[in-house]
C-alpha cells in the first residue's frame, strides 16, 4: 500500500511539474508571438540592415533555430528590396544605418540588393556605413553609402578574389576508399576533389576566367560608387595596402575614423536631433511587419522559386524537391487566374531525374499558353539551367553563375578499406553476371561500368537537346559551350545561353507584358508556401518537424565555417542516380563574405 501512495504521488508530483514548465513555456510562446510586430513605424525612423546572416531567395526557406523561441521572419532578397523601395517612398523613414562586419552573400544576390540601395539613395535619403572590420563583401555593400566610417583601430581587408578547393583523393586513397567516377564533359569538375589531388587544367581555366570577369565587375562598381579609379583599387588589392585603420582613410576607401557613439552623433545631426535625443531605429524586419506591401485583386503572376539542391521526392527546407516542386507546377498550369509564370532560379543542380520532372511540367505550362520566365539568382547552373533552359525569356545577373551543362555519376566502393584495414570480405553467389547489382561493398566490374557510362552519356544527349530546342540551338553547337563548362551571365548572355541581363523585377514586368498585364493588373502569388518560423518552431517541438534540423543546428555551431564540407559530404552521400551538379561547397570563396 505504502509503495501504491509513493507511485500515486510520484506520478501527481510529475504532472503538475509538466503543466507548470508547459504553462511556463506557453507564456513565452505569448510573449515571443506578441513581440514579432514590433512598434510603429514613427517620424524620422532610422531602419537599420543587417547583412550577416545568409539571405534566402523566398522568405523563411531557412530552418529556424530549434533553441529560438522567438523567431521572426527570415526575409528573402524580393521582400527585402521590396522593403526598402517602400521605405524610399515613406515620409517617415530618414535614412538607413548598416553596421557592417562580414557578409554571407551571394554575389548576384549583393549586386541585386546594392541595386536597391543606390535607388534608396537617389531618393534623397541618407544612407550611412559602419563596421569595426570590414570584409570585401561588407565593404562591396558598404561603399554605395554617402559616408562609410571605420572604428578607428578596425581595418578593411581588401585584397582581391581567389577560390580554393579541398580535394580529397589522397585522403581516400590512403583510406582504401575509391569513388567509382563517370562524367561527361571535360569542364565537369563536381567530381575532381574526388578524384584529384589538384585542378585540372580546364577546371583552372574556368575558375581563372569568371574569376577574374567578376573581379573586373566588382572594381568596376566600387570605383564608381567612391571616385577611385579601377587601376588604383587594383594596386590597393594586389599590394595589400590597406593595412591599418588609417590607411583606408588614406586610400580614400572610407571617410573618417569613428566610434559607434560619434556615428550615431552623425545620423542625430543628419535628421535634425539634438545631441541627447533617442534616434527611433527599426529593423528591416521590423518596417516590413508593419508597412507591408499592399494586395492587389485581379488576375495573378506566380512567382515560384526554386533554390537549393535539387533532390529526388519532396526534399527538404532549403532543397528542391522535383515531385513537391512538379506538383506545384501543376497546380499553377490548372489554375485559370495565374496568367504567367516567373521561375528564380538559384540552384546548383542536383538529380537530373527531379530536374526531367519539373522541365516537363514547365514545358506542359508553356502548352498551356502561359508565358515562362527565369530569372536567375547567384547560381543556376547544371541541374539549375535545365529547368530554366526552355523558358520563353531568361534572365541573368552579370554576376550569375550559369551552364554547367553536363553530367556524372559516382559509385563509392569500400572493397579495399573493409578488407585491407578491417579484415572484411564478402562473398557472393548468382545467377548471372549482372545479378549483384551495384554495391559500395565492391568494385564493379568493367562491364558494368560501361554500362553506367552509357546511361551517363544518354543523360547527357537529352540535356544538349532539351537546351537546344529550349534556346533554338543545334544540338552541335550547345556542345561547344556546354562540356560542363560555367559561364558568368554576361559571357552566357554572348553565347545565347541567355536573353537579358537583369533582376527579379524585370523577369515579373516581362511575364506580365507578355500575358497583356498592366502594372495594375495583377498581383504576385509566390509558391512555395512557407510557414512562419514559429509556426515551424511549434512542428519541432511537438516532434512533427523531425530531428534533423535540431542535430543540424548542434553540428553547425560546433563546425562553424567547416559546416558547408559537412554538408556536402552529407549530400554525397545522399546522391542517387545521375547528378546535374555543378562543382561548388555553399560557403567557399565565390560567395562574398
Amino acid at each position: 500500500m505504502n509503495n501504491f501512495f509513493k507511485i500515486l504521488f510520484g506520478s501527481c508530483l510529475g504532472t503538475i511539474l509538466a503543466l507548470s514548465v508547459l504553462g511556463l513555456f506557453g507564456i513565452g510562446m505569448v510573449t515571443a508571438l506578441s513581440s514579432l510586430g514590433g512598434g510603429s513605424v514613427e517620424s524620422n525612423t532610422v531602419l537599420k540592415l543587417d547583412l550577416t546572416q545568409p539571405i534566402p531567395e523566398l522568405t523563411n526557406n531557412v530552418p529556424v533555430n530549434p533553441y529560438d523561441f522567438n523567431p521572426g521572419d527570415k526575409l528573402g532578397l524580393a521582400d527585402i528590396k521590396a522593403a526598402i523601395d517602400r521605405a524610399a517612398e515613406d515620409d517617415r523613414v530618414g535614412g538607413i544605418y548598416m553596421e557592417m562586419s562580414g557578409t554571407q552573400l551571394g554575389l548576384a544576390t549583393a549586386a541585386s540588393l546594392r541595386e536597391s540601395l543606390v535607388k534608396f539613395k537617389d531618393s534623397g535619403k541618407f544612407l550611412i556605413a559602419h563596421g569595426d572590420f570590414l570584409t570585401q563583401g561588407a565593404y562591396y555593400m558598404a561603399s554605395v553609402s554617402d559616408e562609410i566610417y571605420l572604428n578607428p583601430i578596425g581595418g578593411v581587408d581588401f585584397r582581391g578574389f581567389s577560390r580554393e578547393i579541398v580535394f580529397l583523393k589522397d585522403m581516400l586513397d590512403k583510406l582504401g576508399i575509391k569513388y567509382q567516377i563517370f562524367h561527361v564533359g571535360k569542364f565537369k569538375s563536381a567530381t575532381e576533389p574526388l578524384r584529384y589531388n589538384k585542378m585540372s587544367e580546364a577546371n583552372r581555366l574556368q575558375n581563372r576566367e569568371f574569376i577574374n570577369e567578376i573581379y573586373v565587375n566588382f572594381l568596376n562598381e566600387i570605383s564608381e560608387a567612391r571616385g577611385i579609379p579601377v587601376a588604383e583599387l587594383d594596386k590597393v588589392a594586389d599590394n595589400y595596402l590597406l593595412r591599418k585603420a588609417k590607411d583606408a582613410v588614406e586610400y580614400g576607401f572610407v571617410d573618417s575614423l569613428l566610434y559607434k557613439d560619434q556615428v550615431l552623433d552623425v545620423i542625430r545631426y543628419r535628421l535634425g536631433l539634438d545631441e541627447d535625443d533617442d534616434i527611433e531605429a527599426m529593423s528591416i524586419n521590423g518596417y516590413n511587419t508593419n508597412n507591408p506591401k499592399k494586395t492587389k485583386t485581379g488576375k495573378k503572376v506566380a512567382l515560384v522559386v526554386a533554390e537549393g539542391g535539387i533532390v529526388d521526392g519532396k526534399g527538404e527546407m532549403g532543397q528542391i524537391g522535383g515531385d513537391k516542386y512538379a506538383k506545384i507546377l501543376r497546380k499553377i498550369r490548372k489554375n485559370d487566374k495565374i496568367e504567367a509564370v516567373v521561375l528564380r532560379v538559384n540552384s546548383g543542380g542536383g538529380s537530373a531525374l527531379a530536374s526531367e520532372k519539373m522541365w516537363r511540367e514547365l514545358e506542359m505550362i508553356k502548352e498551356a499558353g502561359k508565358p515562362l520566365v527565369v530569372s536567375m539568382g547567384d547560381l543556376a547552373a547544371s541541374g539549375g539551367y535545365y529547368i530554366a533552359c526552355n523558358a520563353d525569356t531568361i534572365l541573368a545577373e552579370p554576376n550569375t553563375l550559369t551552364g554547367s551543362i553536363g553530367v556524372f555519376g559516382m559509385i563509392p566502393s569500400l572493397e579495399d578499406f573493409m578488407r585491407e584495414k578491417v579484415g572484411i570480405t564478402t562473398d557472393t553467389v548468382k545467377t548471372g553476371k549482372f545479378s549483384a547489382g551495384i554495391s559500395a561493398l565492391r568494385n564493379i566490374s568493367a562491364e558494368e561500368g560501361a554500362i553506367i557510362q552509357e546511361g551517363v552519356n544518354e543523360i547527357y544527349d537529352i540535356f544538349l537537346t532539351r537546351v537546344g530546342e529550349g534556346r533554338g540551338m543545334d544540338t552541335s553547337a550547345v556542345h561547344e559551350v556546354a562540356q560542363g563548362r560555367i559561364w558568368t551571365g554576361r559571357k552566357a548572355l554572348e553565347l545565347g545561353l541567355v536573353d537579358k541581363l537583369g533582376g527579379l523585377d524585370d523577369a515579373i514586368e516581362i511575364a506580365a507584358g507578355m500575358a497583356g498585364l498592366d502594372k495594375d493588373d495583377y498581383r504576385m502569388t509566390t509558391y512555395p508556401r512557407m510557414k512562419k518560423p514559429i509556426e515551424q518552431l511549434m512542428q519541432q517541438i511537438t516532434g512533427q518537424g523531425g530531428e534533423s534540423t535540431k542535430v543540424d543546428w548542434v553540428i553547425q555551431s560546433e563546425l562553424r565555417e567547416w559546416y558547408p564540407y559537412y554538408r556536402e559530404i552529407k549530400n554525397i552521400k545522399n546522391m542517387k542516380g545521375v547528378q546535374a551538379k555543378v562543382p561548388f561547397v555553399e560557403g567557399e570563396n565565390f560567395i562574398l563574405k
